[in-house]
């Protein structure tokens, strides 16, 4: 949910284990858990008048003690565009828009982005998927309560219409989300992550989890957001994809040569 903010391809996800509820204590159920982040972090209302959000941060690779700069422009419903400046690295650009997902990196070069984890960067570029979670997920079910940090969580397992079960844990006392796990399958395989997701501020009308840490592959990836505008006019070229997508989106719809 709120980590949709900063979710690197070269990350993934785990599905992690979770204790189960006492069997005297009624679980609410899903729906009504993800209803409430809904409204404690600002209301229906309030999501449905976000219509674009640019947002400025820093993010740091821990273990190597890199850091650099973060931007991420979105606009309703599912345009997105991220750049990262990384020291020594370099830029990083992710985008998604119109059912196309892409990243371009000087280490990995430009992707076209398919399948799974082409569902997983649609799903990360829906600006407002907090509020549209039926339209994105088949199933979401209440799995128990787990502690997290001292505090009983709900836990939430979510399926999405394409892709790997996602397992949110939902404080009982404030309803905020704090942890994420599941599975991404990339080009560089099945990766297990967990996102811990806290520090949430008010951004415009909206609370916002201003810190998130991802875990993944031996590696700790943490995003802080600084600051967000809401509701400025985005030119739509920012989400156009840079010529080097386009070529190979190009390359991929030509016809096949015909066989002698």
């Amino acid at each position: 949910m709120t980590k949709r903010i900063f979710c690197l391809s070269l990350l993934g996800a785990v599905l992690g284990g979770y204790a189960a509820r006492a069997a005297d204590e009624p679980l609410p159920k899903a729906e009504a858990i993800l209803d409430r982040f809904v409204e404690v972090t600002g209301g229906k209302d309030a999501y449905e008048k976000r219509k674009s959000e640019i947002a400025v941060g820093t993010v740091e690779f821990v273990s190597q003690g890199v850091k650099g700069a973060m931007t991420r422009y979105a606009a309703d419903p599912d345009q997105t565009y991220t750049v990262l400046d990384i020291e020594g690295v370099g830029k990083i650009e992710m985008g998604a828009s119109g059912g196309v997902a892409w990243e371009k990196s000087a280490i990995l070069g430009p992707r076209v982005l398919s399948g799974e984890e082409k569902a997983q960067a649609l799903r990360e570029g829906t600006l407002n998927a907090e509020l549209n979670w039926r339209k994105l997920y088949s199933k979401a079910e209440t799995a128990g309560v787990e502690t997290i940090d001292g505090e009983e969580c709900y836990v939430v397992v979510m399926t999405p219409k394409e892709g790997r079960p996602e397992t949110t844990y939902y404080q009982k006392k404030t309803g905020f989300a704090v942890r994420t796990n599941t599975t991404l399958v990339s080009q560089m395989g099945e990766i297990p992550v967990e996102v811990i997701i806290g520090n949430y501020r008010k951004f415009g009308a909206l609370l916002e989890a201003a810190k998130v840490t991802q875990k993944a592959a031996g590696q700790e990836v943490t995003r802080v957001i600084t600051s967000v505008k809401v509701n400025e006019e985005i030119p739509a070229s920012r989400f156009d994809p840079p010529a080097e997508i386009k070529a190979l989106l190009g390359k991929s719809a030509a016809p096949a040569a015909p066989t002698k």
